[in-house]
């Protein structure tokens, strides 16, 4: 008996330690979201908006870094459907990623289940519909990653945090925009209003002496715009990810896809003060405001509205130039972000990007290198996958600019696993650009007027620019980012203006190594869904 009683023992004490040995899996949260048509009146007028769970704008989504999301997406709509997840870097599961080069689109009156890690991210990010014109008609929202508690932000935790969703709106319905404009070669119109979190009218309350967070996303369709609060300073500490030196400024500016934190401290004479977003670079400026309510306030809000720049490009430029990795501060990992010296290495390619504005066939078109991108009915990455020939072209774009007419191609640049390459967007069009590329961060490194040339690399910051997913590029200008591409998979490279990547200024990276291996990539999901070529292929 003694001796049955202590083998159990050391049985349950081998048990113990074994479990001990095994570090516990991140956590999983389960979503269930249902895309529906409903009705709104963001500006006075009712049309048609895309909700999701009966909300417009889509519901907050909030995790924490390392958090495992599981999101059932019910697609209710008459059209195909598809949400992205802006900033999300999907490490080694671009199968995740949520546009038409990696995903079949939803069907109408189907689902799929996203399966993803916010993995080694925190930050302020947003999800949004990538296909069609949908994003013109709602479906976007809020995703916010918090850091794990073992991992010190470096400020004060604040109050509360309010989430901004900020863009341009159209009174037009999403598919007259994209039918009886862009289908036909037209431009869009310029937009009819600008809405803060899908109304031109919100209050946002807070106690006197109080700090709080005011997370800032760009969701709009074209328009870049500059934030800021009536009488109060906004202490800039987080931009898509990166912790930044804190610095104070009285105004923002926040381009198309971006996304940046501020603290607010509410040390003014108890009253409500005026929140204004402004068109930047704008013939007609559009404005929308909301409140900052004192709770002891007993003022209404009053008196001007706090002038913003409107065209100045120089000051735009200087003021993107004084945004700097904050280099003590913890990533989402325990390692101060200045330990990884991205300016110590060689680069493997150059790429130089210019984006146009061509005529094809009679219709306009946009390009980059004089090829306009277009979607084919099977996702490139399951194309790569079963070994379908014919779905893509890597020998279309070229890596640096040449003179000649442009064409039509579904354009993919190959790259290889581990290559740290230069990107040099040039923009010789008068009017702004914003570029975003999907799996990754990126060290935005040079900003400068004019053409680039090899000189331009004098200027560039090698120490402490920060990392961010999308970048602007002024008019007739360049910006230069820098790519560590550690993340294997085929990922979105586009412009972030809607109007521009649906008429082709995007095209996409294959990240690739020969070796198969789960260290650097995830099989294909259980559930992927199958169109086009790949239809009767099994994972």
């Amino acid at each position: 008996m003694g001796r049955t009683v202590l083998l159990r023992s050391i049985f349950v004490a081998l048990a113990l330690f074994s479990v001990c040995m095994v570090k516990a899996e991140d956590p999983y949260f389960f979503y269930t979201w249902t895309v529906t048509y409903g009705t709104a009146s963001p500006l006075g007028v009712p049309q048609q908006v895309i909700l999701i769970n009966g909300q417009f704008p889509g519901p907050r989504l909030d995790a924490v870094t390392n958090n495992n999301l599981i999101i059932n997406v019910i697609n209710n709509l008459d059209d195909p459907f598809l949400l992205t997840w802006n900033g999300i870097k999907q490490r080694k599961n671009s199968w995740q990623d949520g546009v038409l080069g990696t995903n079949c689109p939803i069907p109408p009156n189907s689902n799929y289940t996203y399966k993803f890690q916010t993995k080694d991210q925190i930050g302020t990010y947003s999800y949004f519909p990538s296909t069609l014109m949908h994003k013109a008609a709602g479906g976007f929202g809020g995703l916010n990653v918090y850091a794990r508690s073992v991992i010190p932000v470096p400020y004060p935790k604040p109050a509360q945090d309010f989430t901004l969703l900020i863009g341009d709106w159209f009174k037009t319905s999403h598919k007259v925009l994209q039918q009886q404009y862009l289908d036909l070669g037209k431009s869009l119109p310029f937009p009819d209003g600008i809405l803060i979190n899908g109304q031109t009218q919100s209050t946002f309350s807070g106690d006197p002496g109080t700090t709080y967070m005011f997370r800032i996303s760009n969701v709009g369709l074209s328009t870049s715009f500059n934030f800021r609060i009536q009488g109060h300073k906004m202490k800039l500490v987080e931009v898509e990810g990166s912790n930044v030196v804190q610095n104070m400024y009285d105004s923002l500016d926040v381009h198309v896809g971006q996304s940046m934190s501020v603290l607010v401290t509410l040390d003014q004479p108890p009253k409500d003060y005026y929140v204004v977003a402004s068109t930047r670079f704008t013939q007609s400026i559009l404005t929308a405001t909301s409140v900052l309510h004192y709770t002891n306030s007993q003022s209404a809000v009053s008196g001007p509205l706090p002038a913003g720049p409107t065209s100045e490009i120089d000051w735009s430029m200087q003021q993107a130039r004084s945004l700097r990795w904050n280099l003590t501060a913890n990533a989402a990992r325990p390692n101060p972000q200045g330990s990884f010296h991205y300016g110590k290495i060689t680069t493997t390619r150059t790429f130089v990007f210019a984006n146009s504005a061509p005529l094809i066939n009679g219709n306009l078109r946009y390009a980059v290198n004089r090829i306009s991108y277009i979607d084919s009915d099977t996702p490139l990455k399951l194309a790569d996958y079963f070994n379908i020939s014919g779905v893509f072209d890597m020998n279309s774009i070229q890596s640096v600019p040449s003179e000649g007419p442009a064409s039509l191609a579904t354009s993919v640049v190959p790259v290889s696993l581990h290559d740290f390459i230069e990107v040099v967007f040039q923009n010789n069009e008068n009017a702004i650009q914003s570029w975003h590329l999907d799996g990754y961060d990126f060290w935005v490194v040079g900003y400068g007027s004019g053409q680039w040339s090899d000189a331009s690399r004098k200027t560039y910051n090698l120490v402490d620019a920060l990392t961010r997913h999308t970048a602007q590029v002024y008019p007739n200008s360049w910006t230069t980012i820098l790519v560590s591409l550690d993340n294997q998979g085929m990922w979105n490279m586009r412009s972030a203006i809607w109007e521009r990547r649906y008429l082709g200024q995007q095209f996409y990276l294959r990240v690739f190594t020969p070796i198969h291996n789960l260290a650097n990539e995830y099989d294909i999901p259980s559930n992927v869904l199958l169109c086009g070529q790949a239809v009767g292929h099994h994972p």
